[in-house]
């Protein structure tokens, strides 16, 4: 019998759909996403995409719709006729009986209320100061709860203390196991600005270019210039100067590629924590905020000792695998609890 998996997609940049599209293609089963982004081109031959009203436009005011329902949630805002249409929408899959389990990247309030459908499931968590209420009560209601990073570099008490409910499996990277160029490393500085927003302007990078001396060439960070598959610019680069995202460092990770991070404001601090634990390892340069431009020099010489042989600390080989077993073994009824 064909195992169906259903699979909740955040909206906000890109990383959450890569890493739905890197986990699915390692899984024997049939997925179905469901998302307030549009259907990608590029789904893997198992994944169908339900595309889910907004329930965020327009924003409901404050306190009267009450989105956080007195901080037990993070957004179910009152009276929101997409906020209710999207979870009927899963509801509807549910009960239609064809959903072994759930994988929600992220979302408190679909774990709930998934999990009061009776589905087993299954969250991606991320880094961070995640001990708030709605997040107390997501961790409590998910069967298991995946960290795409290595325990051993980075492992934050709220998910050491819930067990071998957690599965620490490496960064996810869709490059992971690629053949890296047989160019060998240039002059170029690349940044990976990601699709995520960013408050470094283009008056900051130029300074930063002109302070260095060396060309940059800037993918995402609002250049317009956003690459799809940037592989062979992270191989080949001198230094890649990068966001502090997920995917962006499992991605820095398996290229192997000098770094500098500086983490983007993000909700519950996930890219100071991944700045923390890079700098503290060894594996990248991480800086707190976009440097003045005097100090580039140095910071790409430093990234430039470094080299990037110590990435493989941060477990990308494999890591995909190693989710997709996990999801798999819940959506067979292997996972026990």
């Amino acid at each position: 019998m064909t195992v169906r998996i259903g699979w909740y997609v955040h909206h906000h940049g890109r990383g959450h759909l890569t890493r739905m599209w890197t986990i699915a293609a390692h899984l024997d089963a049939d997925v179905v996403c469901f998302s307030s982004l549009p259907a990608p081109d590029d789904l893997p031959g198992n994944v169908s995409w339900v595309e889910l009203a907004h329930d965020d436009r327009p924003a409901p005011s404050l306190p009267a719709d009450d989105p956080t329902a007195g901080g037990l949630l993070h957004w179910a805002p009152l009276r929101h006729v997409g906020h209710r249409s999207r979870l009927a929408l899963i509801a509807a899959a549910v009960a239609a009986g064809d959903v072994d389990a759930f994988v929600v990247d992220v979302s408190a309030e679909v774990t709930l209320f998934v999990r009061l459908l009776g589905v087993p499931v299954i969250i991606v968590t991320q880094p961070g100061d995640r001990i708030d209420e709605p997040h107390r009560l997501a961790f409590a209601a998910a069967q298991r709860i995946i960290a795409p990073w290595p325990q051993e570099l980075y492992a934050p008490q709220h998910l050491t203390s819930l067990g071998d409910r957690v599965e620490f499996v490496g960064g996810i990277s869709r490059f992971a196991g690629r053949a890296r160029s047989a160019q060998p490393r240039g002059d170029e500085i690349v940044l990976l600005g990601g699709g995520g927003g960013s408050d470094v302007s283009a008056a900051d990078i130029a300074a930063a270019e002109s302070a260095s001396g060396r060309r940059w060439r800037v993918l995402g960070a609002g250049s317009g210039a956003w690459t799809a598959d940037p592989w062979e610019e992270l191989t080949t680069a001198s230094v890649v100067v990068s966001w502090c995202g997920q995917n962006a460092v499992a991605d820095l990770a398996a290229a192997a590629a000098p770094a500098v991070v500086i983490p983007q404001e993000r909700p519950f601090d996930e890219q100071r924590a991944t700045a923390t634990a890079l700098d503290r390892s060894g594996l990248a340069v991480a800086v707190a905020e976009w440097p003045e431009a005097a100090r580039w020099p140095g910071l790409l010489a430093q990234a430039s000792a470094r080299g990037g042989d110590g990435w493989a600390a941060w477990r990308t080989e494999g890591a995909a695998q190693r989710a997709a077993a996990v999801i798999r073994s819940e959506a067979s009824g292997g996972g026990g609890r």
